[in-house]
């Protein structure tokens, strides 16, 4: 999957859960967008759909220091190389 991908499927889960159209990469979600922790917990549950599994207890504590879009394309890249070297070994 690529980065290009991952983008455009959290900007989609933006507008469609969220009704935040075209959000900034690097807009502070909390301040800009009124972000809350029950939007959180709802965005972890859309990274679950997207992933096709569920996030392990210590990839939801990882995902507590995100604010901006850019941190969660980062986060899912890193969830997913992480899985695929568990696979490989």
């Amino acid at each position: 999957m690529t980065r290009q991908e991952i983008e455009r499927e959290i900007k989609n889960i933006f507008q469609r859960e969220f009704e935040i159209e075209n959000p900034g990469m690097d807009d502070d979600l909390r301040e800009t967008y009124e972000f809350d922790s029950i939007d959180a917990i709802e965005l972890l549950l859309e990274i679950e759909k997207f992933l096709g599994s569920e996030l392990s207890q210590e990839e939801k504590k990882q995902a507590m220091d995100i604010r901006t879009i850019n941190q969660i394309c980062d986060y899912i890249e890193r969830i997913i190389q992480t899985r695929k070297v568990s696979v490989a070994k």
